[in-house]
Order: C-alpha cells, then structure tokens, then sequence
C-alpha cells in the first residue's frame, strides 16, 4: 500500500490544507444586475488573492469586481450593454470584436466568471459562430456561449513575478494564505545529526523506513508499523 499523495491530503482539506475562507470577502462575480454604469471608487486586497479587486459603485450599490490592468480611481466602467471596446467594460462575448482580450470568462451565462482570473492572464476572442471560440491563457480553443459575460482588458497584478520574495519567510506566509504545504527537505538529503534518514555516499535511507509505534519521537519517522489486522492465536 503506497503513500497518501499530496494531492489527496489537500482534497481532504483539513491541517495546514484548510484554506481559511475567514480571510475571504468577495467571489468577484460578475453583479447580478442586467445593466448599468459604474465608477471605481476604491482598490482593495484579498488575502490569497495576487490580482488587486476594484470596488465599483453602480448607483450607490457597491460590487467588487477583479480589476483591469491601468484601472484607476473614478474611472467609468460599464456592465451588460453596448458600450465602447475599453478596460474594465463587461459585455456579452458575442458583442466583442474578435481579437479583443478579455478575462473573467463565464462558462456557462449567469454563473459570474470562471476563466482567466488570475494575475497578468486574459483570453483572446479568436472568432464567432453559434458559439463564440476563445484562445484560453493555456493555449488551449474553447468554445462559450455567445451570451456569456466578459470583461474586457488583461487582470492587473501581471508582474508579481519579477518582484523577488527576498526570504523565505514571505513565501511561508503567501503559501498560508493559498492552503498549501511550504516546501520540506527530504530526510534522506539532511546530515545524520539532523535525521534518521539522513547520511551516506548517495541519496538512501540506510535501514528499514518502517518503524514500530512505541518508537520514540526522535526516531519516529517514516513509515509507521500497521496494525495488526488478526487477533494473536
């Protein structure tokens, strides 16, 4: 019986795996409204989120929405009509020239956004048709709906990438806010002082990995004995 993989711990989501949803204020939907003009009134940050979120006011009533690239403060936006091809106006697909770039594309008309959302990433409208065919940042054609809702521009935050993290303390830290596990030395790749594993003219345990379960802590690593499965005759 092999290893519980990483992925499958992180399924679960329990541990250091559970995301923490309290740290989470917006889904950044597209609003549930039919139509309207907005204006940027703020720029906020959501943790575990790199792409800024732009807090837009639609006659009063405030939506967060992910933010284009070059967006400020004041700017006019539009949502679901015929506006002007310009960063930040959300419209059907089948009312984008093709060749335009977009992000925060619906799969399915109504469901809010599900594709190129994150940083620096935008699709492109390559034609239309009975349905509209999109080239996805993957580099992978899809076809959509051409009622489905896109926003037009590329989504700010694109180069977070060039900015070092400087230690490795600030990579711990924005591996938290993501619900995933920071990196772990192999024990096999350590010094014998500082592991059981560790040591030797080449990457090896050196002796049994499995290990009983009265072992003490110190020595207690790897795999773990199983239990005994038949009663003793």
């Amino acid at each position: 019986m092999g290893k519980r993989l990483i992925t499958q711990r992180r399924g679960r989501g329990f541990g250091r795996y559970k995301s923490p949803r309290h740290l989470r204020f917006t889904d950044a939907s597209h609003p549930r409204i039919r139509e309207g003009v907005g204006t940027i009134v703020d720029f906020v940050h959501e943790s575990g989120r790199i792409a800024p979120l732009a807090k837009v006011s639609y006659d009063g009533v405030e939506e967060f929405m992910i933010a284009p690239d070059g967006a400020f403060v004041g700017q006019q936006v539009t949502f679901g009509v015929r506006g002007a091809v310009e960063a930040g106006n959300t419209m059907p697909v089948g009312n984008i020239p093709e060749g335009t770039i977009v992000y925060n594309v619906e799969s399915q008309p109504g469901d809010g956004g599900k594709f190129a959302r994150t940083a620096g990433n935008a699709a492109t409208i390559v034609s239309h048709g009975t349905k509209t065919v999109l080239l996805m940042p993957s580099g992978k054609f899809k076809e959509v709906d051409r009622k489905c809702l896109a926003t037009i521009g590329l989504v700010a935050g694109g180069g977070h990438k060039e900015k070092p993290f400087a230690k490795s303390g600030k990579k711990f830290w924005a591996y938290h806010g993501k619900a995933k596990a920071y990196f772990k030395v192999k024990g096999v790749a350590m010094n014998p002082v500082n592991h059981p594993h560790g040591g030797g003219g080449h990457p090896h345990v050196g002796t049994q990995s499995s290990v009983g379960r009265n072992t003490p802590p110190g020595r207690k690593v790897g795999r773990l004995a199983p239990q005994r499965k038949k009663r003793k005759v």
